[in-house]
């Protein structure tokens, strides 16, 4: 079981996750792992780093897998980026690892 709680934190808004984009990836893919090292998640997706495609299907993404409206997910921090901090407003970020590492742990 891989333990992603360090990327994880809280803010008066929600549950906050540090992330490890790979755009122009072949699919998109999140969770994609963990980067123990940078305590990120990983997340990929197919449109490339320009013009914000690639952190608008980032959200989309997130929003997707996590079942939660698109306007509910926002990058804090990171747009230029690979790593970036996602806010996921409204979510007990105890609740966001369980979710995300029944995900991983397929």
């Amino acid at each position: 079981m891989i333990d992603i709680s360090p990327a994880v934190s809280w803010n008066d808004d929600g549950a906050v996750l540090t992330i490890e984009v790979s755009a122009g990836a072949k699919r998109a893919v999140f969770p994609s792992g963990y980067n123990e090292w940078r305590t990120a998640v990983g997340c990929s997706v197919r449109a490339p780093a320009q013009e914000g495609k690639a952190n608008r299907e980032v959200i989309a993404i997130i929003a997707e897998t996590l079942g939660t409206p698109r306007r509910k997910v926002r990058i804090l921090s990171g747009e230029t980026s690979s790593l970036k901090r996602v806010l996921v407003e409204g979510l007990d970020p105890e609740e966001l690892v369980r979710q995300l590492t029944l995900v991983l742990d397929r």
